[in-house]
This record gives C-alpha cells, structure tokens and sequence, in this order.
C-alpha cells in the first residue's frame, strides 16, 4: 500500500479504473449486469478503505479480484436458485476464477470502456437512460452521485438504471465493439449522450449551483477517451473541441458568491489558453473535411469568442454566418435562439427582436425562460427598458436554476430603479 494519496486523486483513479475493471468483469462472466453492480460494489469498498489504509501496489488488480469475488458469490447464489449441479463455476475453485478475471491477455482497457460507451448508448434506452447508465458504468459514478447530479432521488436513479439494464437485456446487447457499420448508426448517439451530460454540467437546469463541474469533466474525460479511438471521425473531434473551448470560460462565469457573470463582462484573463488553444487546433481540423457537422460548427462559434481579446472585439458577422451553417445543418430552437442575439449584434436590437417574433410560435420555446431573457436583453439594447424589465422578470419566475433566477431577478430590479430614475 503507498500512502499519501490525496481523497481526489483516489476519485479520479476509481473513475479511469472502473469502466476497466467492468469490461473485464463482463467480458469474462458474460454477465453485464452483474458485473456492473459488483464492480460499484468494488468502488464503493475502495472508496471506504483506500484512503485510510492506502493505494493499494496494483489498483486495477485490487479493483479485480474484489469485483471478481463479487461476481463469483452471484455465480452461486445463482447456482443456488435454480438448482442446477453443473455450473461452470462450481468446476473451477474460487482462487482460479479470480485467476480468470485478473488475466492481462485480453483487449485492452481503452477498448474495454470503449465497447461500454457504446452499449451504454445503445438505441433501445431512452436519452435519459442512456445517461444514467453511461455515467454509472463508463464514468465510474455511484447511483448517489448520479442521482444528485440529476437532482432526483437515489431510489428513482436506481430505478432508472435498472430499467437502463432490463432493456439492453431485452434488446439482446452485447459486450463488444460494434461493428464498423454498426459503429457509424450509434455514434451520433453516444455524442448526442455526452453532450446531454456536459451540457447539464456546464449549466445545471436547475438546483443552487450554476454547474456541476463533475458531470462537466466526466464527459469532457470520456469524450477525450471516445476521441483517442477515433482520432479521425470529424464530429468526435468537434465535439471534444466545443468541450474544450467552452469549459476553458468556466472560472470567470462566477463570481465568489456563485453569482453569474455573463460572457461580456467575464475577466477573460482566467480563461484556460491552453485548453483554448488545444480546442482551436481541433476546430481547424474538424473543418478540414468536406461536410464539417453540428458540433464541429458549434465548436468554430466558440472559438470566436474565445479568440476575442475583449468583447467588443468580437467578431459578430462570422457568428452569425456560421450559426446561419448551423441551423441549415441541424434546427434547433437553441441555435436559433442565439442566431438571433448575433443578428441583434451585427444589425442592431430590432432585427433580433423580430427573430423573436417567429421563434415564439415554436411550442418548444414559447414558455422556455431563456426566450424572455433574451427578449429582455434585446429590449433594453433598443431603450425599452420597462418592457425588458416584465420580460427578465417573467424569465426568472420559468426558471428551475437558482443562480439564473437570480441573476435575472436583479436585471429587472436595475431596470426598474433605471426607469424610476
């Protein structure tokens, strides 16, 4: 055992490790489900005990033999139930079944977590299925730490996990890469799951906190490992560089008391260069290609901001072209939302305040709160500052997020105190 270990650090090791250790556990036992709930069972007692009485020499090996013991008291319970005489496991003694689960001559882990990625996605769960299970058994999360990041009781996480597993069973999933052919139908699956889960990270839909920088680095991590494998496939790299860019503004979106501080009046100096510059060296090459997608062309937006020394130095026309590239590409009454703050900067508040107009009659933003609050800001850039006011106030009664009620609630106090002036 080495001792020393800080509490994140030994965090940060379970989650690389575990959807490793699940891969090994599944691929020998053939039992996914199983495997998953005796692998947390291993993180859970890893969690417990690494920290009291240190890493162990050979973590993953730990991690292993713990799960595997696991797995073979499921065997015999199982052997048990159904009262069979002749079960594989009772053929082999327990010392050579953790033999079996610890052998190194098998796929790599990468692969491993790889396939788990996959097949978390698989196109039988719902999105909301699909996110719970990637967290849990590609991110190496506990139901606990799930259900928080979702703000939803740890009972209907598990329930929703459960559910998650009974229909990969039902679909007949299995653990391996899928097939090239195969590959290229769930991609867009597995991105539009991580992008769920960064997004919710980056700016929780609800709850006291602005974000939650665990579910943000867990996607930026497994999409990091998702691009590793594929170093080539263009939307893997765009979406990885949106990542990048977008969380290198984490820092400067709060202020000490939590409170938001939006885009233009951020202190840029605390951006991440590095992550910056990484993210635009991506952008370049997920624009090399003929058909550049969705997510490569969210990725160049931020990169323009990101590159603008200060606000003002933004260069607005090319936003709005490339969220016109967009929205041919992918409609979204997001993207559309923020086409028409870009319209608003390159041809002045009413022209982004007619956009509006249309975008009301779309059912999935009409009582969306960021609608009102970008009618609101639109409002008071063309002086109506006591109908901006009724729009930010009408924004923070629609919100779920705290912090954005906030926020918003103070913007149409300044307003009004503007106005009674």
């Amino acid at each position: 055992m080495t001792s020393g270990t800080s509490p994140a650090a030994i965090e940060h090791l379970l989650r690389e490790l575990a959807p490793q250790v699940l891969g090994r556990m599944t691929r020998r036992f053939g039992d996914f489900s199983a495997a998953e709930d005796a692998v947390q069972e291993a993180l859970v007692s890893a969690a417990a005990s690494w920290p009291v009485e240190g890493l162990p020499e050979e973590p993953r090996a730990w991690l292993t033999r713990v799960a595997a013991r696991r797995m073979v008291d499921h065997v015999r319970a199982e052997t048990a139930r159904r009262r069979r005489e002749q079960l594989v496991v009772s053929l082999i003694p327990p010392e050579e079944q953790l033999a079996l689960a610890a052998d190194e001559s098998e796929p790599s882990p990468q692969d491993d977590a790889l396939a788990l990625l996959f097949m978390s996605c698989h196109p039988a769960l719902t999105a909301s299925s699909a996110i719970a299970l990637t967290l849990r058994a590609v991110g190496g999360l506990t139901t606990g730490e799930t259900a928080r990041g979702f703000f939803v009781p740890e009972a209907t996480m598990a329930q929703r996990i459960s559910r998650a597993k009974q229909a990969l069973r039902e679909a007949g999933a299995s653990f391996e890469l899928p097939a090239p052919e195969d590959a290229v139908r769930r991609l867009p699956s597995v991105l539009h799951v991580l992008y769920m889960i960064f997004s919710e990270g980056y700016s929780a839909s609800s709850g006291a906190a602005l974000q939650r920088s665990d579910l943000a680095f867990e996607a930026l991590r497994l999409t990091r490992l998702l691009h590793a494998q594929l170093p080539q496939a263009a939307e893997v790299v765009g979406l990885y560089a949106l990542m990048l860019l977008t969380d290198a503004r984490r820092t400067a979106r709060t202020a000490a008391d939590g409170s938001i501080i939006p885009l233009d009046r951020q202190n840029r100096a605390l951006w991440d260069r590095s992550a910056i510059a990484h993210g635009v060296e991506l952008v370049s090459q997920a624009l090399s290609g003929e058909a550049p997608g969705p997510y490569a062309v969210q990725a160049a937006i931020a990169a323009v901001h990101d590159e603008a020394e200060r606000a003002e130095d933004t260069d607005w026309p090319q936003i709005l072209a490339l969220y016109d590239v967009l929205l041919g590409l992918s409609p979204n009454p997001m993207a559309a939302l923020n086409q028409a703050v870009a319209l608003a900067m390159v041809h002045g508040p009413q022209a982004g305040l007619e956009r509006l107009e249309t975008l009301g009659h779309d059912p999935r933003l009409a009582q969306h709160h960021r609608l009102d609050a970008v009618r609101a800001h639109l409002l008071d850039r063309a002086g109506d500052t006591a109908a901006a006011a009724t729009c930010y106030q009408r924004a923070a009664e629609r919100t779920s997020s705290l912090p954005e009620r906030d926020y918003l609630l103070l913007r149409a106090a300044h307003l009004r105190d503007r106005a009674d002036g």
